[in-house]
């Protein structure tokens, strides 16, 4: 169990605890507590159920932000062989907040363009939080357009509280790279899927999310902004973030009924932060899935499903 925990986790903790303060009894005195140990395990993921299967839409925030939760460079890891990380927008620098390069799925050649965040405020400061600069959409879009190039689809990992609001990024053209990536996307000819990981916030996201297939895990959660924002702006302050995440629509759930999410990946109970290859695992098989079908489209059809799937968001009808 990690050691950060949420608020509502408490009780799960405590359980831990137990547990562990049994094992390392049986460890020290050589006491036989494995029916002990058998019950409070199964009482532990039933708790982890419940709870899990219940969270309001400010906990699911918590949760797609959790410090614990895997990002990119673990997904990497665990889902693709052969990573050949490449680096550079080729006009002013290497935005590292935005990782990329070539790797294989299942022996399936694919690039990568991932939004990577820090563990330790070292890690934090080199990556900037998770918040690209122009640079980081500039790079992912090269890398997007050498896949074209070879007929190579694209995948997409997305975590990000959004992107750099920053000066220089402002004076760099933060606003023009994401629109032309926007723009690029959606014509591109090669099969594009990205993947919600944790947060998916606002331009920042949708940077790198104009996509075939908008997979999301779980807990994750994409959104035109954050809670705290929403609130701030709607309520003058950011104590009405609970109402926010209500009204915002921002799980995943939310945004498969919707029709903007096309496929939720299940989470372990108590969360991806909780058991990292079991979640790596679900990801691994769905992406699979979805980049065959993909691959059965002409280019054509393929454009023209993409440009169908995002005019279709936001239609109305009047009752």
């Amino acid at each position: 169990m990690a050691t950060n925990h949420l608020e509502f986790e408490r009780d799960i903790v405590e359980i831990q605890g137990q547990i562990d303060k049994l094992l390392d009894l049986a460890d020290r005195k050589g006491i036989d507590v494995s029916d002990e140990i058998t019950v409070l395990h199964q009482k532990l993921e039933d708790l982890k159920e419940r709870t899990y299967q219940n969270l309001r839409p400010m906990e699911q925030v918590q949760v797609a932000r959790h410090p614990r939760r895997p990002y990119t460079l673990d997904y990497i890891q665990r889902v693709f062989t052969d990573w050949v990380e490449l680096h550079g927008d080729r006009q002013y620098r290497n935005d590292e907040a935005v990782v990329g390069g070539w790797a294989r799925l299942d022996g399936r050649s694919v690039m990568l363009i991932g939004q990577q965040k820090g563990r330790d405020m070292k890690e934090n400061l080199q990556r900037n939080f998770g918040m690209p600069h122009p640079e980081g959409y500039r790079k992912a879009l090269r890398l997007m357009r050498q896949a074209e190039k070879f007929g190579r689809p694209v995948v997409t990992l997305i975590d990000t509280p959004g992107a750099y609001p920053g000066l220089g990024a402002e004076e760099r053209g933060q606003g023009e790279a994401i629109a032309m990536n926007l723009r690029e996307m959606a014509r591109l000819r090669v099969p594009l899927v990205s993947v919600v990981l944790g947060e998916g916030m606002s331009g920042g996201a949708l940077g790198i999310g104009l996509t075939d297939r908008i997979i999301m895990l779980e807990h994750a959660i994409y959104s035109v902004i954050s809670p705290e924002g929403c609130a701030a702006i709607l309520w003058r302050s950011a104590e009405h973030k609970d109402k926010a995440a209500e009204a915002l629509k921002l799980t995943s759930a939310n945004l498969a009924a919707l029709g903007v999410c096309d496929e939720i990946v299940p989470e372990p109970a108590g969360g991806a932060h909780t058991d990292w290859d079991t979640t790596a695992h679900n990801l691994q098989e769905a992406l699979g899935r979805n980049l065959d079908e993909l691959a059965e489209l002409d280019v054509e059809t393929l454009r023209s499903n993409r440009w169908a799937k995002f005019d279709a968001l936001g239609s109305w009808r009047e009752v």
